[in-house]
């Protein structure tokens, strides 16, 4: 039997025939959200086969800095970077990443082609270590919120993510979240370390 990613909150253990996660998270946490928990650089896709919808990404804001002579071990390119995962006008989860790159191909992928980072692990064709770091579950403004700080790392990038998801409603209620009154979302989403913006 072997197990995995020891240091994170979400543990594999599998054997020939067999797999086990265990995934350390509050009580009230459901099984489509532990689902959604242990997503590996594939949110986007799980989201949008939950919904059965089109899943859009909106850049929010993206920060990067010197590139210098290209992306490497000894000169590795930064970027701090938010983006909201929406379905139509409506934001499922605002991601906040601060992302490593050290490679030509990955520089490319993040920086010219602009490919969001669910999309450069499948484009590279890797499956990316994944560490669950912190899980929160709280109520902001009379609405329960998810939350999961994790990493993905594979050959060429690194990325730490924050992951809010601003209304667990969504979980339960499916697409009749999607329609629900508009009245009833949120007019000011406070993006993490940044100020409230509008969102709808």
């Amino acid at each position: 039997m072997d197990t995995l990613k020891t240091d994170s909150l979400a543990r594999d253990t599998y054997t020939g025939a067999s797999t086990s996660i265990q995934i350390d998270c509050p009580k009230d946490v459901t099984g489509l959200e532990r689902i959604m928990l242990v997503a590996q650089g594939d949110l986007q896709r799980l989201l949008s086969a939950f919904l059965s919808r089109t899943i859009t990404i909106e850049c929010i804001y993206s920060r990067t800095g010197p590139r210098g002579n290209g992306a490497s071990v000894q000169n590795p390119i930064k970027q701090a970077r938010q983006v909201h995962l929406k379905c139509g006008s409506r934001i499922l989860c605002i991601a906040t990443s601060s992302v490593t790159v050290t490679s030509p191909e990955c520089e490319r992928l993040l920086l010219d082609e602009k490919f969001a980072l669910g999309q450069i692990f499948r484009h590279l064709r890797r499956y990316p270590e994944f560490s669950l770091l912190n899980v929160g579950a709280q109520v902001v403004d009379g609405r329960r919120e998810l939350s999961r700080t994790y990493r993905l790392e594979t050959e060429g990038i690194s990325c730490d993510i924050l992951e809010v998801f601003p209304d667990r409603d969504m979980f339960s209620k499916g697409e009749a979240w999607l329609t629900e009154d508009r009245r009833l979302q949120y007019s000011f989403i406070p993006c993490p370390g940044g100020e409230p913006r509008s969102c709808t």
